[in-house]
């Protein structure tokens, strides 16, 4: 069990959590589609703060003894899916920063083409 202060301490943290991503969602500074992904992980945060029995008894379906040691593998679980989420995204990013680079070096050429061509009719 959670001492009170604690609780209410940590209740906290996760409304100010919860600000920081509705400010930077306000500010631009993160796109709606990615902060879904920080939402849930604050949800997530928020159900374990105000029913800490769900996460004892989750620990207790894989096996494991010491609550610690269990909150210490679901945060760095929800770590791991954060990042590999995050990876995706920096791939599928890269692929079309690929795109657009060999797209503007075609549409490039064509200019310098079309230029050259005008000057050889001028001249």
């Amino acid at each position: 069990m959670i001492p009170s202060h604690l609780r209410i301490t940590l209740i906290i943290v996760v409304i100010s959590y919860f600000i920081v991503i509705l400010y930077f969602l306000k500010q631009k500074a993160l796109n709606l589609k990615y902060t879904l992904l920080w939402l849930v992980a604050g949800a997530v945060m928020g159900i374990l703060v105000v029913v800490p029995e769900l996460l004892t008894r989750t620990i207790r379906l894989f096996g494991i003894q010491d609550n610690m040691n269990g909150l210490f593998l679901f945060c760095i679980g929800f770590i791991v899916l954060i990042l590999l989420s995050l990876t995706s995204i920096a791939s599928r990013q890269n692929r079309k920063l690929r795109t657009l680079i060999q797209e503007l070096a075609i549409l490039d050429k064509r200019v310098r083409d079309l230029e050259k061509d005008g000057r050889e009719h001028d001249g």
